[in-house]
């Protein structure tokens, strides 16, 4: 498996990917991730450094990005995973868990302060992902308080709290 950055020749891959991914009822044109992938590559929250692919023999098989967010009043810098997505031929093969580590690889030679996601716990546990509201972060709804996340970076400071914000493009899910 190789793990590389995004570029502009992958736009159609990654669609594949979310889409297959996360494919479900109810959504004619497609999942929603697919559209948010799109627009996250395309707005100013955008980091060309952690837009990351999986390739397996070639092909992408896995796709994750993380985009610039911010925390509390000050709107404080942080990182805002997802979507993340791996094609369903490719999944429980670990695919996943390696997007995850080559972003906190990266996050952390960026001197990134926190990354946050929204995901099962006992998924993201392993990387060092805690509940949001043991470190004063709040999710931006409340229904997602028991998923929310948070991965302290070197550079993290506990004085940063308060509502997190996603990069602009979640606001049209």
């Amino acid at each position: 498996m190789l793990i590389r950055r995004a570029g502009p020749n992958d736009t159609e891959s990654i669609r594949w990917v979310h889409g297959a991914a996360f494919a479900r009822a109810g959504y004619p044109d497609g999942p929603p991730e697919v559209v948010l992938a799109n627009e996250l590559r395309a707005c100013p929250a955008y980091l060309p450094t952690l837009d990351l692919v999986a390739e397996v023999d070639g092909a992408v098989v896995g796709h994750v990005i993380a985009t610039r967010a911010t925390i509390g009043p000050d709107a404080s810098p942080v990182l805002g995973l997802g979507p993340l997505g791996v094609h369903p031929d490719h999944q429980g093969q670990g695919v996943g868990s390696v997007l995850v580590r080559a972003t906190i690889a990266r996050a952390d030679e960026m001197g990134e302060p926190m990354i946050v996601l929204l995901g099962d716990p006992s998924y993201y546990a392993r990387f060092g992902f805690v509940l949001s509201s043991t470190v004063g972060i709040e999710p931006p709804d409340e229904a997602w308080v028991h998923h929310f996340q948070v991965r302290p970076g070197q550079n993290y400071d506990p004085a940063v709290r308060g509502r997190f914000a996603y990069a602009e493009p979640f606001d049209h899910l």
